[in-house]
């Protein structure tokens, strides 16, 4: 007897949950953007925050007059991101990362290392892992300019990993909302590397959760090469597929489903007056546990082939670069100082350095254990139990910045979206959107 995995194939659509909206979201994210052009210190912060404030606000006037969320959300997006993005294309305006990955890129073309060789002062820095530099190798290659701008390219990164992520039929409207974002709308507008990372981990949690195991280990191969931030997915995913082997049967949009079929294939069910397709898998689980082997094989040697090649031209530069530097261990001090709690102990506290990377590494051990005792029964479970992993690595690292809770943001909307039963903080979230 074989079962069913409750997966979800690229052309089952669906209805889109609430989403967060109203006058007072949008009055909320005027405040945000408000507070950010008073308070940063950062000349591209402030023209972000200048600008999303005028356009938020405009987005709550829309919305006070009953106007359709879709109106609001078009509005918000002019605002908070074509407007600021074109204003500072046109004046060469960009958050830091932006210099430092088209420098990436440049060096990759004439050294094979996108990595400074002896770094001095932070700008020399670039803490990426060497697949970042793709996203700067159009102005490398063609020359500064708005249509080579890194920035362009990361978002179109995270917008075209992300909408194939999200359940077909209703992707424009979810996509809206999440670039609207304020943690969103603020790196797509002055450049921000997490972005396609975030996107590429919730491809391949949805690649992971459609059966797709080549595919999925592709994307997290990809995000791995970014940045260390993606790492902590793959095992994740992982954990998903081998658990869907362990089940007698799983629920398939309410109904379960089995099949005395043999090889895996695809079952159409009727449930709640709706079909659903579902993939067949062996009940002993030895196909589940081979793709998720697959799907670790081929994560690990995509990032291997992206990563290893500039790794093992210069190693010191790239443990200096990579490794060192992020973690506070170098005599330059890194720009991420938001004042989360690792940062807080690394800098006020004597050994406040290695009791935040001991924090760190409890918060690992924490979510590694969770995936042994509790592995995640649906992607969007693994989407949530990622989100608060990350959390925890945000909130310990000694080198942090705001800008990082853009992973547990965009992991936890996209759970959300697709409407799947499992974890109850998603049931809380959609009850608590106004419909």
């Amino acid at each position: 007897m074989a079962t069913t995995t409750s997966l979800t194939p690229p052309d089952q659509h669906r209805e889109p949950p609430p989403r967060l909206g109203g006058v007072l979201w949008w009055a909320l994210c005027a405040a945000a953007a408000l507070g950010l052009a008073v308070c940063s210190s950062l000349g591209p912060h402030r023209v972000w925050g200048a600008a999303a404030a005028f356009g938020y606000l405009a987005a709550a006037l829309v919305a006070a007059r009953g106007r359709s969320a879709r109106t609001a959300e078009t509005v918000a997006l002019a605002g908070a991101v074509a407007l600021p993005l074109l204003w500072l294309l046109a004046v060469d305006r960009a958050q830091l990362e932006v210099r430092v990955v088209a420098r990436s890129a440049a060096l990759l073309l004439a050294e094979g290392t996108p990595y400074v060789h002896r770094p001095w002062v932070p700008e020399d820095f670039n803490p990426y892992l060497p697949g970042m530099s793709v996203f700067g190798l159009p102005e490398a290659l063609a020359g500064p300019g708005p249509l080579t701008d890194p920035r362009l390219w990361m978002g179109a990164a995270f917008l075209g990993a992300l909408a194939p992520a999200l359940p077909a039929g209703s992707r424009s409207a979810p996509l809206r909302w999440i670039a609207a974002c304020p943690l969103v709308a603020l790196p797509l507008a002055v450049g921000g590397v997490d972005l396609p990372v975030a996107g590429l981990m919730c491809l391949g949690l949805a690649l992971a959760g459609r059966g797709r195991a080549g595919a999925a280990g592709l994307a997290l191969g990809a995000a791995a090469a970014l940045k260390w931030t993606a790492w902590p997915a793959i095992p994740v995913v992982l954990a998903l597929m081998t658990a869907s082997s362990r089940s007698d049967g799983r629920e398939a949009g309410g109904a379960v489903v089995r099949s005395d079929g043999q090889e895996a294939g695809w079952a159409v069910v009727r449930s709640r007056g709706r079909e659903a397709r579902c993939a067949v898998v062996r009940s002993d689980g030895r196909e589940a546990g081979r793709a998720a082997s697959r799907c670790g094989l081929v994560a690990l040697l995509t990032a291997a082939l992206l990563v290893l090649p500039a790794a093992l031209r210069d190693p010191g530069a790239f443990r200096a670069h990579v490794v060192d530097f992020p973690l506070g261990l170098t005599d330059a001090v890194s720009s991420a100082a938001s004042p989360f709690p690792g940062h807080l102990l690394a800098t006020h506290v004597p050994g406040g350095r290695t009791l935040a990377l001991l924090l760190l590494g409890a918060g690992a051990l924490l979510l590694a254990l969770s995936l042994l005792v509790r592995p995640p029964a649906t992607a969007a479970d693994a989407a949530v139990r990622l989100a608060l992993g990350l959390l925890l690595a945000t909130a310990f690292m000694p080198a942090s910045r705001f800008g990082y809770l853009v992973y547990p943001l965009v992991l936890v909307a996209w759970a959300a979206i697709r409407q799947e039963p499992g974890h109850a903080l998603l049931r809380r979230v959609r009850e608590s959107a106004p419909r």
